[in-house]
C-alpha cells in the first residue's frame, strides 16, 4: 500500500498528516512509529489522521511518534486546520472533534509563507501545587514547573525523572519548564510519547500560560509564549483557577508532501 502524506509544523513541532476519510488506513502502533523514525521514516512528533467528522467539518485522530493513539494535541489541532484548508473541506473556520471533543479553530492569516491558525482548546482547571510542579490537563495532561533560567534546564533528564516517577508512570504526564520574563514565558517541554524534548508544546504552552495567570496575574487574558521553534499566543477568560475559552494561536507551515510505501 502507498500511503500520500503531508509533512506539516507548527512552530517546530512537527506531524505527518494523512487524508484518512476512506477508512483504508488505519494504522498499527508498529507502522505509526516506522513512520514517525527520524532516521528510517519520514520523521515527526507524532501521526495526524483527517477523518470524516459527521455533523463537523471533518475529525483528528492524534499519534505520538511512540506508535500510541494519544490525547489532544494543540499544535496538531492548528496543523490539521490548516490541512483541511488545503484539501477543501473548510475556508476560513472549522468545527472539529477530537479525542477530548468538540473543538473549533479559524485561520486568521494565509497570505505568506505561514498560515497563522488558532484552535480552542478545552476548559481547565489549575490543581494544587505539589513539591513537583502544578498540574493541568488542557486537553493533555501537563506538569508546570517554573525555573529561573529555561535555558540551562536539563529537560530530558528531569523530564522523564517525572513521567516514570511513582506517581505519573502510569498513565504518564507531559512536563514544561517555564520561566518568566517579563510579560512573556519561555517554555520548554518534555512529551510523553515521544520521550524527548519536543521544539514547541501546543498544550504545554496552554498549561504554562494558565498556570502563570493562576499564580501570579489573574485578569492578565493572555501570555505570548517563547518555545525553541517559535512564539505563540494563549488566551482564555480566568475565574480565579478556572479557564474557559481557552485559545492557542501562531503560524503553521507546509513542509513537503510525498508517498510513502508502506
Amino acid at each position: 500500500m502507498k500511503l500520500h502524506f503531508f509533512k506539516i509544523h507548527g512552530t517546530g513541532n512537527d506531524f505527518i498528516l494523512t487524508d484518512a476519510r476512506d477508512g483504508v488506513f488505519r494504522p498499527d502502533a508498529a507502522t505509526v512509529s516506522r513512520l514517525c523514525d527520524r532516521h528510517l521514516g519520514i520523521g515527526a512528533d507524532g501521526l495526524i489522521l483527517l477523518q470524516p467528522g459527521g455533523d463537523y467539518d471533518f475529525g483528528m485522530a492524534y499519534y505520538n511518534s511512540d506508535g500510541n493513539e494519544s490525547t489532544m494535541c494543540g499544535n496538531g489541532g492548528r496543523s490539521i486546520t490548516a490541512f483541511a484548508r488545503h484539501l477543501g473541506i473548510i475556508s476560513d473556520h472549522a468545527r472539529f472533534t477530537a479525542i477530548d471533543g468538540e473543538h473549533q479553530a479559524e485561520i486568521l492569516s494565509a497570505g505568506g509563507p505561514d498560515l497563522i491558525v488558532k484552535v480552542r482548546l478545552r476548559d481547565a482547571v489549575v490543581e494544587t501545587s505539589s513539591a513537583q510542579g502544578t498540574f493541568v490537563n488542557t486537553g493533555s495532561p501537563h506538569l508546570v514547573r517554573f525555573v529561573p533560567e529555561v535555558s540551562k534546564v536539563d529537560v530530558v533528564r528531569e523530564g522523564r525523572r517525572i513521567r516514570y516517577g511513582k506517581k505519573f508512570a502510569e498513565a504518564g504526564v507531559n512536563v514544561d519548564f517555564v520561566e518568566v520574563v517579563r510579560d512573556t514565558l519561555h517554555v520548554r517541554t518534555y512529551e510523553r510519547g515521544v520521550e524527548n524534548e519536543t521544539l514547541s508544546c501546543g498544550t504545554g504552552v496552554t498549561a504554562a500560560a494558565l498556570v502563570t495567570a493562576s499564580k501570579f496575574t489573574p485578569g492578565k487574558g493572555f501570555y505570548n509564549v517563547h518555545t525553541p521553534g517559535g512564539t505563540l499566543k494563549v488566551s482564555f477568560t480566568q475565574n480565579r483557577n478556572e479557564f474557559t475559552d481557552v485559545w492557542l494561536e501562531g503560524p503553521v507551515k507546509m513542509v513537503f508532501e510525498g508517498t510513502i510505501e508502506l
